[in-house]
């Protein structure tokens, strides 16, 4: 099933809105770790799922959106970046999903997919939290923060919901 025809179906739609919600849900829930300097945002495990559905894609994308929208300190190009940044990382992880479907093993895939939200966020949206929020803290410090975050919710948490995922064959059901 090509991409194009899935993202409009009402399956994938419904995918999608679903994914949304729980982005939305889990940012918001833990607002005191999903934004700023020092951020840990638990949703970003969700970053994970284009590897199930590209139905993911946009609903991450969608998720973030309203999240960053409804942040404590809502800012015009966290909304707009912060939003593409993971539009981006998720269309990334899905095509590298499917380059890597039948050339390696699970653990070996999925540390290679997760790899575009991580090293987009930390440098994307390291950047520009630091110039809009911490502008007397070096870029790069902000970076490493905000990579590390992504770390643990990607690798961490993200990881988790992977293997809990491939073991209930959901997959084949996507």
């Amino acid at each position: 099933m090509s991409m194009k025809k899935s993202l409009f179906s009402t399956r994938s739609l419904v995918q999608g809105a679903i994914i949304a919600a729980v982005y939305v849900a889990l940012t918001l829930s833990n607002a005191m770790f999903s934004y700023g300097m020092v951020q840990i945002r638990i949703a970003e495990a969700l970053t994970i799922l284009p590897l199930f559905t590209p139905a993911a894609i946009p609903g991450i994308f969608i998720g973030c959106l309203v999240a960053n929208i409804l942040s404590p300190s809502p800012n015009i190009i966290d909304i707009i970046f912060g939003s593409l940044t993971s539009l981006f990382a998720g269309s990334l992880t899905y095509q590298l999903g499917k380059m890597l479907a039948d050339k390696m093993k699970e653990i070996p895939k999925f540390l290679i997919a997760i790899i575009p939200p991580i090293l987009l966020n930390a440098l994307i949206v390291g950047a520009y939290v630091q110039m809009l929020w911490y502008p007397s803290v070096p870029m790069y410090l902000v970076m490493i923060s905000v990579g590390i975050g992504q770390v643990i919710a990607c690798y961490g948490l993200g990881g988790i919901l992977y293997f809990t995922l491939k073991k209930t064959k959901i997959d084949k059901l996507m």
